[in-house]
Formats: structure tokens, sequence, C-alpha cells
């Protein structure tokens, strides 16, 4: 009956665009592309293997004057395809570099969507944060959105000196999508609701209040059991697909920003206490005009023309 119901709440966690809304091209230098993404827009691809012996796509979005790299895990039934414009919004108005990547069987990451596969996949992507672009868990936020807040939670558990977590449109676990249980059984997958507990950093939960796929109180239970709470963002009338519309969203995110950076300071300050340190301007807020139509398509952990 484990097994089962395990399989079950699998195949409801993964629907890939089928085909994928982008390819991935190598030049004669040997420098990897997305077709129709221009040098100007300062977005380097990688190809990353995996622990699971797969090789994603995750693109790093550099801004020149990033306060941090937001570790983006993305929803349901999308890919990074679907995301760029997002992704080049949130660069320029948070003032952060964005690494972005598909999990494994989506878009174009080789290998099978599982649970295990995208904790490799998040953990070989951090890897690659580390390793290539210098990034430290002190200048990194994760964001994971629906379904992405699995793998976002995974990694965030494990490091102690990250600087914070955005949880969008968050699941306690995968069973609980499905039925209201009020226990964790061994055959669940993405047990949030345990693993918010061993998170040190701030964490901002966003969530709609007529969220019809991921109950509003997911995300109001994770934000009760996170150990440092940032305060949260209950979008009025919103649901699971539609959040960035809002102009109330990119302001509280970059009120988080903001507030992350003003700790990073006074970290610096206490550690330096003669250096001088003069605080950026706040960026002003944007209301996304573009792109939602795309996401509503795109997020969601149980497409439309799906049953459950």
């Amino acid at each position: 009956m484990g097994n089962v119901t395990s399989n079950v709440a699998a195949k409801l966690a993964f629907f890939p665009p089928d085909p994928p809304t982008y390819e991935v091209c190598r030049e004669e230098n040997g420098k990897l592309v997305m077709p129709g993404v221009t040098a100007d827009k300062n977005m380097d691809v990688n190809l990353i293997d995996t622990k699971g012996g797969n090789k994603i796509v995750a693109t790093f979005w550099r801004h020149p004057f990033a306060r941090f790299t937001l570790l983006y895990s993305h929803a349901n039934a999308a890919d990074i395809g679907q995301m760029h414009e997002l992704f080049y919004e949130l660069r320029a108005h948070l003032r952060v570099n964005i690494m972005s990547y598909d999990y494994s069987g989506y878009g174009a990451s080789s290998g099978k969507p599982t649970e295990l596969n995208t904790y490799y996949d998040i953990e070989a992507v951090y890897n690659c944060l580390q390793k290539e672009y210098g990034v430290k868990q002190e200048d990194l936020i994760l964001y994971g959105q629906s379904v992405g807040s699995g793998p976002t939670l995974h990694l965030a558990a494990r490091l102690p000196k990250l600087r914070g977590v955005v949880l969008h449109s968050a699941i306690l676990s995968g069973i609980r999508v499905l039925y209201p249980v009020k226990m964790t059984f061994w055959f669940d997958i993405f047990k949030n609701i345990d693993k918010i507990r061993r998170v040190t950093c701030p964490v901002l939960v966003v969530h709609g209040t007529n969220d019809e796929t991921v109950d509003w109180s997911h995300g109001k239970r994770l934000w009760e059991l996170s150990k440092e709470k940032y305060e949260p963002l209950w979008v009025k009338g919103g649901g699971h697909c539609n959040l960035e519309s809002y102009s109330e969203y990119i302001q509280h995110l970059n009120q988080f920003i903001n507030a992350m950076e003003m700790n990073s300071i006074r970290r610096s300050k206490q550690l330096t206490p003669n250096r001088s340190i003069t605080e950026p301007k706040h960026d002003k807020c944007l209301r996304f005009k573009k792109r939602v139509a795309a996401l509503k398509k795109g997020c969601c952990i149980v497409p439309k023309n799906r049953s459950s």
C-alpha cells in the first residue's frame, strides 16, 4: 500500500513540459548557449553532472552589482525556458544574481524526475555556484516555488550559514497536497514539514489565500514551524500560479532582500568596526505586467488537463 501511495504522489508531483520549451547548443568555441537569448542578457549556460548520473541545465543570470545570489527552484509543469523574463526582472529589481536550473527530466536536462534526483540536482547546482562563481553560503538565498520547495528545504536544512530562504506557494509534503493527514508517513515525498524545523536562517513565506492547488494552510504551517520567521506575505485573493502579478509580491521580496542586506552589513560592522559602509538605495517597486499567462500554464502541481 505504501509503495502504491508513494508512486501516486510521485506521479502527481512531476509533469515536465513535453516538448521542452528551449534547447541548448554548443558554439564552435565550446560555449553553451540558448538560442534566442542574446549576449546582452548576461546569462551563462551550464551543463552540470549530478550524483544521480544525470546532466542538468543551469543558467546563471549575472548582475554587475549583485547583493546576493538567488538559487531558484521552479514549480511543476514548467521549465526554465518559460521563465527568462521573470529571472530578468527579478535580477534587475532585486539587484541579485539568479541561478536557475531544470530538474532531471525537465527541459534539456537528462534523466528521470524523482524526489531523490531533485535533491541530487540542487546539490550539484550549489556545488557549481561555489566552484565556478565563488558564491558563499552567507551570500546565498534559496527560493523554492511549489514543488521546488522540496529541494529548497532539503538543501537549506544542510547549510547553517545560509543567508535566507523564500518559500513560494510551498507544500508541507506530497501526500498532504492530496489528503489532510495529521502525521508523516514513511512513503511520503518532500517531507518539508519535518525539514523546515532544521532551517536556521530567516524564512519568508509567500502564499495566496485562494490557492486551490496547495491550500494556504501549507504556507501558514511552514511559517509557524520556522525557527527564524520573517514577516510572511499572504496575498489576498492570490491563487497558485499568479502571485507574480500582484504588486505586493515584488515589494515584499525587495523588503526581504533589503533586510538580509542589513543583517549582512551589521555582521560586517561587528567584524570590522572601523569600516565605513554606505547603504545602497532601495530599488523602486515593479508590478509585473508580462509572462503571467505563460506561468499560469506552467506552475501548477497538477495541470488542468490532468485529474488527480
